[in-house]
């Protein structure tokens, strides 16, 4: 009578891989193994990385049993087909060997850990293996200390002691460990592999299971072959043994690919009631909200690359049908659609979290992409824009003298000169420590106000003083209505103090010129004026009724501004070594 507490074995441990030639997708490595052991030139510590589920504690295991195989006769040495019917072999696989240690560091982490375990029992000779083999699982979890205690011992090993290490993390791993160990890197399985692996384990549960099912099961693994062995078993029990693609995907909360592929095609084509009614429908059926953005990525994802690749179509997991729906939706869609697709969706499973519920967050998605799935891009907006019949006897949209349009945010920038000065740097605070004669002009002045930060006086300065007449030393103005009665005192005991000389400032009742601002209202009037005139405006306004011009600057400006922003070049580096 068989015991009732082993009468059953999970999947993923009934067919784990027992030698080499049971690991699947990992080629390179086992060639590499095999080899090593032909020519007894086996390391003395390895390191095994991959995704999860990919084998590297297995191999650590099967790298045991081959180091430990005495044959069923006895006399057997190291060899990369491990009998199974020693006891060596026998007691590894079932984890009980005393000289074998498997240690998982996630628990384990601390440094008393390694020392207890590890340092304070490698200087003993096996109890009654060929070698002492410790196999360390998840080794990047250990602390510094931990790692500093185990350098010295894994560099060199007594002859008799072999290291393991397993991570999922290998960055974490400090570079000291690395290059001390022979590194191989598991690899994902590929989709043909992972398919012959899930037919060969459901023939032999004498399951029936259909083509999509495993195609269904493969790609939720993402190349882990106990992830997908896991879901193969969870699918033979929800199926009783049938197993069809409807019930993998109710098991696994995804929606139909093909309905997705359907809300995906309406949401391209700016559908937006349909887009909603299917993904209503979907999430009645049982789909999860945010597994289908998710499925609505891949698919944006996997169009992008067929664009591409063509060739990349070719996945055994995808079904003809999807295939071709592919082919054709890459051969439709721009790569700027896409991308805006992509990045949109990308936003869209970050808001999920914030919103109430998922399923709101789903049919606000929808609705913005397909808000903006037939929106022009700039640049097509603006091609489109510049090939309409323009107006006779307007100006050219660019031409010399003219406006230039900055794409549709309405930037206008006039080509004409600049409008004053731009002081730069230090240059006002030289002019401020020169004769008079420097200051031939009153924006000059004005910049030296401007550089000394005084801003209650500039504002004055540009809305209040309304220029009357200018020499280096002598300013008459006529103040404004809104002008301070003290202006021209203040006036004259600034520029007095940061020029070292008399400043003689004078208040005259007539003849003054429009202050500053009202000069740079007039012209921003007429720049705005001329903006508007221009025909590629006008049609841009007409397409987007509520757009408007929010700024318009001049190239100069625009220099001047990146100049100003741009970081000092530094001529010499300082050596506080160069006086010693």
């Amino acid at each position: 009578m068989s015991d009732p507490v082993q009468a059953y074995r999970v999947l993923a441990r009934k067919y784990r891989p027992e030698t080499f030639a049971d690991l699947v997708g990992q080629e390179a490595m086992v060639r590499t193994l095999k080899n090593a052991f032909a020519a007894d030139r086996i390391a003395h510590a390895f390191i095994m990385t991959g995704i999860r589920g990919t084998g590297k504690t297995t191999t650590a295991r099967i790298i045991a049993k081959g180091l430990n195989c005495v044959g069923p006769d006895g006399k057997g040495g190291p060899t990369t087909e491990p009998c199974g019917l020693c006891d060596p072999c026998r007691s590894i696989a079932e984890g009980r060997h005393v000289d074998v240690l498997e240690m998982d560091a996630a628990s384990q982490s601390g440094v008393q850990n390694i020392r207890d375990a590890i340092i304070d029992t490698v200087s003993y000779r096996a109890a009654s293996a060929r070698f002492k083999v410790i196999i360390l699982d998840e080794v990047h979890m250990l602390s510094p200390a931990a790692f500093n205690a185990l350098l010295k011992t894994l560099e060199e090993p007594p002859a008799h002691v072999k290291f393991i290490l397993a991570t999922t993390e290998i960055r974490k791993v400090p570079v000291t460990v690395l290059s001390r160990c022979q590194r191989f890197d598991l690899r994902r399985i590929e989709p043909e592999v992972m398919l012959g692996l899930l037919r060969r384990i459901a023939t032999a549960e004498q399951a029936q299971i259909s083509d999509a099912a495993l195609a269904l099961i493969t790609r939720a693994a993402e190349g882990s072959a106990r992830d997908a062995t896991s879901l193969l078993d969870q699918s033979i029990s929800n199926g009783a043994g049938e197993v069809s693609a409807e019930q993998v995907r109710s098991m696994l909360g995804l929606a139909d690919r093909g309905r997705v592929l359907d809300l995906f095609d309406m949401i391209m084509k700016g559908a937006a009631p349909e887009a909603l009614a299917e993904l209503a429908g979907q999430y009645a059926d049982g789909a999860d909200p945010l597994a289908v953005l998710r499925d609505l990525a891949e698919i944006t994802h996997w169009i992008s690359v067929i664009k591409i690749t063509p060739e990349a179509a070719e996945d055994p997991t995808t079904p003809p049908d999807e295939r071709a729906r592919g082919l054709d939706m890459a051969l439709r869609l721009p790569m700027r659609v896409l991308s805006r697709m992509w990045q949109m969706l990308l936003k869209a499973l970050e808001e999920v979290p914030l919103a109430p519920n998922a399923m709101m967050a789903a049919e606000m998605a929808v609705i913005r992409l397909t808000h903006v799935a037939d929106l022009p891009d700039p640049e097509t907006l603006i091609k489109r824009l510049q090939s309409q019949p323009q107006p006779t006897g307007g100006a050219p949209a660019g031409g010399a003298g003219g406006s230039t349009v900055q794409g549709p945010m309405m930037r206008l920038a006039p080509a004409g000169p600049a409008r004053g000065p731009m002081m730069q740097g230090g240059q006002a605070l030289a002019l401020a420590e020169a004769p008079l004669t420097v200051y031939q002009t009153f924006d000059q002045v004005v910049a030296l106000i401007r550089e000394k930060r005084d801003m209650r006086l500039l504002v004055e300065v540009e809305t209040s003083l309304r220029l009357a007449k200018y020499a280096p030393g002598r300013i008459e103005f006529e103040p404004a209505p809104n002008a301070a009665p003290d202006l021209a005192a203040r006036l004259g005991q600034r520029l007095q103090g940061w020029t070292g000389v008399r400043w003689g400032v004078a208040v005259v009742g007539s003849g003054g010129a429009p202050t500053i601002a009202e000069v740079q209202d007039q012209d921003l009037n007429a720049a705005r004026a001329e903006a508007m005139s221009n025909p590629l405006v006008q049609a841009v306004l007409a397409v987007f009724p509520g757009a408007r011009i929010t700024a318009i600057r001049t190239q100069e400006a625009m220099a001047a501004s990146a100049a100003v922003e741009a970081l000092p070049e530094v001529d010499d580096e300082w050596d506080p070594f160069e006086d010693e």
